[in-house]
């Protein structure tokens, strides 16, 4: 099982990305998704998690500016990050859990993506 994550770069203060992560080796269509990131010398930290049926949950910090979604085949895991700002610099992670609710902590989910590295300047 590979989570692949994609999307990231680097954008002006602002401005806006878009982050994919793609499943290979099963889907997740039964399973809660998520998005973290980490910035140097801090702990990974979660970012939005889409539940199975698609509902959705946010860290205060991105509310209102990020968005995710998912396919209806539970491959694809998307973040729409808009109105970026410096303090959103780190690497961001996808992750996949095997249950269906959205977990905060990074211990409760069961595979994890590469990452990918989101720089915003200011």
């Amino acid at each position: 099982v590979q989570l692949q994550a994609s999307g990231g770069g680097l954008v002006q203060a602002g401005g806006s990305l878009r982050l994919s992560c793609a499943a290979s080796g099963r889907t997740f269509s039964s399973s809660a998704m998520g998005w973290f990131r980490q910035a140097p010398g801090k702990e990974r930290d979660f970012v939005a998690g889409v539940n199975w049926r698609g509902g959705t949950s946010y860290a205060d910090a991105v509310k209102g500016r990020f968005t995710i979604s998912r396919d209806k085949a539970g491959k694809t895991v998307f973040l729409q990050m808009n109105s970026l700002k410096p303090e959103d610099t780190a690497v961001y992670y996808c992750a996949a859990r095997l249950r269906p609710v959205v977990g905060v902590l990074p211990n409760e989910y069961d595979y994890w993506g590469q990452g990918t590295q989101v720089t915003v300047s200011s």
